[in-house]
């Protein structure tokens, strides 16, 4: 008899252009998601075409295009993608502003918690 197959974890990108970041992000996570990387919005636009993202996890201030108008985009084009948002700027205007205006399910501040940032992730992937 065979055993039930075990689903399939998760699959996470994470946005940072701050290589320690990523590489962070990637070891904490990777027992319990897929994870890949990208440093930049551009990249990570090119992988989420090529790839069935669960969740998006990305940066606020990044070299080329900002977090929050890439994950504004991302909204439009891949709606069933869960998105957070990483800063260690902390403005509550833009904090507040950002969570409709890119459809978030967290707008997290730096550092982060490894497991706030995990229970975040399980609760909008419903895994």
């Amino acid at each position: 008899m065979n055993a039930p197959a075990t689903p399939p974890r998760p699959l996470v990108l994470v946005v940072d252009d701050e290589v320690e970041i990523r590489s962070a992000l990637q070891l904490g996570l990777q027992d319990e998601f897929q994870v890949d990387c990208a440093n930049s919005a551009a990249e990570a636009e090119s992988m989420l075409a090529l790839a069935g993202y669960d969740a998006i996890l990305c940066d606020h201030l990044m070299p080329g295009e900002d977090g929050l108008p890439f994950l504004i985009r991302m909204h439009g084009k891949y709606p069933h993608v869960h998105r957070i948002m990483m800063t260690s700027y902390i403005n509550p205007e833009i904090l507040s502003r950002s969570i409709p205006l890119a459809g978030l399910a967290a707008c997290l501040t730096k550092p982060i918690s490894l497991a706030e940032l995990k229970r975040i992730l399980h609760q909008v992937v419903g895994r």
